[in-house]
Order: C-alpha cells, then structure tokens, then sequence
C-alpha cells in the first residue's frame, strides 16, 4: 500500500487563440495520445492578448493507466532522463515541458502547422487515496500516508531512470 503510483497524466497545449490554429493542435495532439482531445476556455477577458472570456485557447488530454505509462515512458526519454528538483510540488505531482511535438516517434514537421509544445503533468498517488474522494465514510489521507516530494522523486529515480538535478 506504500508503493507509488502514476494516477494520471494531463498532456495540455496552450495555444492562446481559436480557430485553425487550435484546431492544428487539438489534431496533433489526438495523433501523439491516440484519444479524444478536450478543448480548454479562458476564464477571463485579457485584452492585451486579445483573449475574450470563454474563447477556446487550448486543449488537453487526461491519460490513465497502461496509455499513461507507455505516453510518460516516451516523454521522459525524450527530455533524456533529467528533471530538475523544482519541477516536483510538495504533494508529490510533476510537471515538465517538451518544446516541438516533432520531438515524439512519426511526428513530422509540417510548414502549414507549424511546431507546437506541451505541457506534462503527472500525478503520483499512493493506493488508498480513494477514501478521500468517495461517497460515503469520506476520511482524510492519514498523514503517514501521503506522498512527498521526496517519495516522487525516489519513485521516478527507480522506476523511469530519471536523474535528478
């Protein structure tokens, strides 16, 4: 029951405007995940940026299970193994980034869509973190329970080969 593991993994593309643009993003990012992509809306109007309050600009997919292990397997190897000390939360979460979609294996570059990046966020939990979200006899996560960062980072050391820095 000690032993981490990888809950889920959100892969998000920020890309700031509507229309072919996102619609490019939300097609690249379905082909690198293999599932269906969720379009993302601002919260707010920034008129610096020309963003309108509920626009779309952006998308993400939450990935789960053996699709989650096999897309963070690739991702790390693409960034070589190393992830810096700052990139992991005091709850035990990671979050890095690739700069070109171009980056994953079958990804071409393509002069009309242009180079996209992402955003990789992980959650690592413990098993037994469900009696926290469940109906009834909700309880809190003891504290000997929950995972570190700590924890996270002796957990990505052993089992990706992660150095890091």
């Amino acid at each position: 029951m000690k032993a981490p593991v990888v809950e889920k993994v959100v892969v998000h593309m920020g890309v700031g405007e509507s229309g072919q643009h996102l619609v490019d993003a939300e097609g690249i990012l379905a082909e690198i995940t293999g599932q269906k992509v969720i379009r993302t809306y601002s919260k707010r109007t920034l008129p610096a940026f020309s963003i309108k309050k509920n626009e779309p600009i952006g998308c993400k997919v939450t990935l789960r299970g053996e699709n989650a292990e096999k897309f963070l397997t690739t991702a790390l190897e693409i960034v070589e193994g190393k992830l810096r000390l700052t990139q992991f939360d005091k709850n035990g979460n990671v979050a890095f980034g690739i700069e070109e979609h171009t980056d994953f294996p079958g990804m071409r570059y393509d002069p009309n869509i242009g180079i996209f990046g992402m955003d990789i966020n992980v959650v690592v939990k413990r098993p037994g973190y469900r009696i926290a979200k469940r109906k009834i006899a909700k309880s809190k996560v003891p504290t000997s329970h929950r995972i570190t960062k700590d924890d996270t980072v002796a957990f990505f050391k052993e089992r990706y080969s992660v150095e890091v820095i």
